[in-house]
């Protein structure tokens, strides 16, 4: 006797065949898209800077910069007879400057012996509150600046790694995310095998994609089948950082938008925290139940034994709009019930930040002349007055001035 399928079935069916056609479909656009954007030799690299981007990043005068040219340093002036600097040009400028300095540090910023390596988790529980944009940002910033940065993509969706110039679905395969390092089995790597270089000098990254999610999906059943010999679930990031933190002055965590093993596992190895929140009534009140739920994880996570100590914890509002009243409401409360918590500096909502966004690009790689003049200025000034923020109490862990 045949089976009659009911009428949900057929529609299941179908909504199968349709969601199998259309990602199968959607993955091959995008292949394409990519290939005609980024052809498969092509490598990512970062734009030259201006004299005066140059000076600051070094932490020095531009005149000061412009001695140090007619002493016959820095990179001879381009064709159109304007000097621009290159990344490396800045790092080589730094270096000379740190050994005039006789070992003083004042313009290498790197940690000694004694300073710990810092480790930030950049999280929200919810999408869509600049989680990424600002690990991004930060995590270049700090390269610019002179520390030696990595950057750790912990999101499946991969949207860090995206903007690093590594397509998830081209270049990132197995065993190749953070994975590879914190997994349960065999299969497992040394971290520095994992570890990318990026076209920043200071900067490497280990990128993300979809097998991330095997830590989310292994994690139970490595609990219960535990006999003793291996680590729990929240110690694994640390660990794995262990084998390579010598090589760093900062790690930057992007952190999946979910309470999962992963992010957990991210807390329990940070020695910082950064909740990203944009002020919008629903936005706080989902930060509201992420912090309950946090909290009452991670008392599960000290009782068994994590490490849940912190150097810093900061809340830092994200896509504000100085001229919306409810926000500047919302901001004030936040203000007025976690104190300093809250980062002095907000990061504003700019145009110029979406934009760059679209070409896989962040603000600092953009060129100035792409946008209203004023729009960069002004977006460009608070990115650094936030970042600048974030670097003061690195600095002030380390016990620096």
């Amino acid at each position: 006797m045949p089976i009659v399928s009911t009428p949900q079935e057929r529609l299941l069916g179908d909504l199968r065949a349709l969601i199998n056609a259309d990602a199968a479909e959607l993955s091959t656009r995008l292949r394409a898209q990519q290939i005609r954007d980024f052809p498969p030799m092509a490598q990512k690299t970062i734009r030259r800077f201006s004299p005066s981007e140059a000076a600051k990043f070094i932490g020095i005068h531009e005149g000061y910069l412009r001695q140090l040219v007619a002493e016959g340093k820095g990179p001879a002036p381009q064709s159109n007879n304007r000097r621009t600097y290159s990344i490396e040009d800045i790092e080589i400028l730094r270096l000379d400057l740190d050994r005039d300095g006789k070992g003083v540090r004042r313009y290498l910023p790197r940690r000694r012996s004694d300073e710990p390596l810092q480790i930030i988790s950049v999280m929200n529980f919810k999408g869509g509150s600049g989680k990424t944009t600002t690990t991004a940002h930060l995590a270049q910033f700090l390269a610019f600046r002179g520390y030696r940065v990595l950057a750790i993509d912990l999101d499946p969706q991969a949207s860090l790694s995206t903007l690093f110039g590594h397509q998830p679905e081209l270049d990132v395969g197995d065993n190749e995310t953070l994975y590879g390092a914190i997994r349960y089995d065999s299969g497992r790597r040394d971290m520095a095998e994992i570890v990318r270089a990026t076209y920043i000098p200071n900067l490497h990254i280990i990128p993300g994609q979809l097998e991330l999610m095997e830590f989310e999906h292994e994690t139970p059943k490595a609990l219960m089948e535990r006999q003793g010999q291996d680590s729990l679930f929240f110690s694994r990031i640390g660990e794995a950082l262990g084998q390579v933190g010598h090589a760093y002055d900062v790690v930057v965590i992007d952190c999946p938008p979910q309470l999962g093993f992963l992010t957990l596992s991210a807390l329990c190895a940070a020695t910082a925290v950064l909740i990203t929140v944009h002020p919008q009534m629903l936005d706080v009140m989902s930060m509201s139940q992420f912090l309950n739920m946090t909290g009452g994880l991670l008392d599960v996570v000290a009782n068994a034994g994590g490490a849940t100590q912190y150097d810093w914890m900061r809340y830092l509002v994200t896509r504000y709009e100085p001229s919306d009243g409810p926000q500047t409401t919302m901001v004030g409360l936040m203000r007025s019930i976690f104190g300093p918590r809250v980062l002095t500096h907000p990061m504003l909502k700019s145009t110029a930040v979406a934009d760059a966004g679209l070409t896989k690009q962040t603000l600092y790689e953009v060129e100035r002349q792409q946008f209203t003049r004023g729009t960069y200025d002004r977006a460009v000034e608070a990115l650094d007055l936030v970042n600048g923020e974030i670097e003061g109490l690195i600095k002030q862990v380390w016990g620096r001035a």
